[in-house]
């Protein structure tokens, strides 16, 4: 038996303050730097990717380099995610850091390295393994919201339900979670063209300050969830 160095990363991702947890397990290229993974966890929770978001790891924040700066006075500031690398981390399983999607519902994710692989062939793209159900919406209005918003759903007789599961699309299941259509999604998270629900405007706001983001293309909530 012979060593072979690692070439991949193994992930547990689940999203914090929600019970029973939605999370993802997966396998990410070591090789990947920050900006790539990000695009893997939008994919592997269906997120749009409309909003800001950064990595926090060891007090440093890591996030696009095309963003301005929106950091509080006296934060750290931030640093380019592509310049950070998955091996940077070192080799030692159960190191945790923090992925914020949506800096006004402000969603978190706890990210912990479960182990390094070495894998037969170098993988070229990430893969979905594993995971238990669907993220919240987009622009629900953060935990709290979310639980108002799941109570409402699930009362016929409250007199918001109907205008909230329009606002929702028509359906919205917490338990449901497809392996097969997040792997594939994962799978082709860096393929060119991907895209996401996501309109031009809110892409385009993307790049402005969070006041000006948050504020610029944010859907109206059902007046149970304002």
């Amino acid at each position: 038996m012979y060593y072979r160095e690692p070439n991949a990363v193994q992930f547990r991702v689940a999203l914090d303050e929600i019970e029973p947890a939605v999370w993802r397990r997966l396998v990410v290229p070591w090789s990947w730097h920050l900006g790539q993974l990000h695009l893997v966890l939008q994919a592997a929770f269906s997120w749009w990717d409309c909003h800001l978001h950064e990595f926090r790891i060891g007090g440093l924040r890591d996030g696009d380099p095309e963003v301005e700066d929106w950091g509080d006075e006296g934060s750290a500031r931030s640093f380019d995610e592509t310049q950070v690398r998955l091996l940077d981390f070192g080799r030692s399983p159960g190191l945790t850091f923090a992925y914020v999607y949506d800096f006004g519902d402000d969603w978190h994710h706890t990210i912990t390295v479960e182990k390094l692989l070495a894998l037969e062939f170098a993988p070229r793209a990430a893969a979905c393994i594993e995971g238990a159900r669907a993220r919240p919406p987009e622009d629900v209005g953060g935990i709290g919201n979310y639980e108002r918003f799941l109570a409402i759903m699930s009362d016929h007789g409250d007199p918001e339900h109907l205008d909230t599961k329009r606002w929702c699309g028509g359906h919205f299941d917490p338990e449901w979670f497809d392996l097969a259509r997040a792997d594939k999604d994962v799978r082709n998270a860096l393929k060119p063209g991907v895209r996401r629900q996501c309109t031009s405007q809110s892409r385009n706001a993307r790049k402005r300050r969070p006041d000006a983001v948050e504020g610029g293309y944010r859907p109206s909530l059902p007046a149970g969830l304002a």
